[in-house]
């Protein structure tokens, strides 16, 4: 590759990074861009890995910093490793098809519910789920999830520690990125093995992933739901439109069936 081509890789990943501390859904913007670069789509989605292992690692970092990842979180960024690590595996033979389709209204549901949730704040709610439960069961399927397929992993992440978990708004986001670096580096080590990984352009991209989301964590940890909650509605939704309009997706088979093609 080319140093413009590496370059606008690391520009990507600046973005993706940036996003993907607050909100999750850095995937938008690495995916297409890796695509654009000439790499076919399963090296793309390794070396999506490498990136967002790299950016997830630098928000967790930058949460720890602060005081905000706790012991107690360990459990669930381990289960969401190992849960990836398996997705990775059974990548081969996953529905991607299926969940293309299915994976727009749950996003969308997700934007809905932050959008018209009561006031998000730091308290912390009843937890419907005790940790141990949600680190056996959530944690490993959203982590299955991210191996497989990806996009939205890190919304899923939050809103489950909001709603089940019950963390107030501070501890889901630094909850949320712990758990999504653990799922990252699960997945990475099984794409690694594969010989999958482009490590330039994984590099590139990486970096400016590591940058972006220091940045972005320091954000919301600075503004917190005035910035957090528009930006998991703005990306869920647009992660929902990209989905439902690529080839295969919901407006796609809406069209063929009505067209009768």
């Amino acid at each position: 590759m080319s140093v413009v081509v590496l370059a606008l890789l690391g520009l990507a990943g600046f973005g993706a990074g940036f996003v993907d501390a607050i909100a999750g859904g850095g995937g938008l913007l690495t995916l297409p861009s890796l695509a654009l670069a000439g790499l076919d789509p399963v090296a793309a989605v390794a070396t999506n890995k490498l990136a967002g292992t790299l950016g997830s690692g630098s928000a967790t970092l930058a949460f720890w910093r602060k005081g905000k990842i706790e012991v107690a979180m360990a459990p669930s960024a381990l289960a969401a490793g190992a849960g990836a690590a398996l997705g990775a595996l059974a990548l081969p033979s996953a529905p991607r098809a299926l969940l293309a389709q299915a994976l727009p209204i749950v996003l969308i549901a997700v934007a809905l519910y932050f959008a018209v949730a009561p006031n998000l704040s730091e308290a912390q709610r009843h937890a419907r789920l005790r940790p141990g439960l949600f680190a056996s069961t959530l944690a490993p399927a959203v982590g299955f999830y991210d191996g497989v397929f990806g996009p939205g992993a890190g919304s899923f992440y939050m809103i489950g520690f909001v709603l089940l978990a019950g963390f107030g708004l501070t501890r889901a986001m630094a909850g949320s990125r712990f758990a999504n670096f653990g799922s990252n580096l699960g997945s990475l080590l099984i794409y690694a093995l594969s010989g999958q990984i482009l490590v330039p352009a994984g590099l590139a991209m990486g970096v400016g992933a590591f940058l972006g989301a220091r940045l972005g964590a320091h954000a919301a940890l600075r503004h917190g739901a005035r910035l957090v909650r528009p930006l998991i509605v703005v990306v869920s939704c647009s992660m929902a439109l990209k989905l439902m309009s690529a080839p295969g997706g919901l407006f796609a088979s809406a069209w063929k069936l009505a067209t009768g093609g």
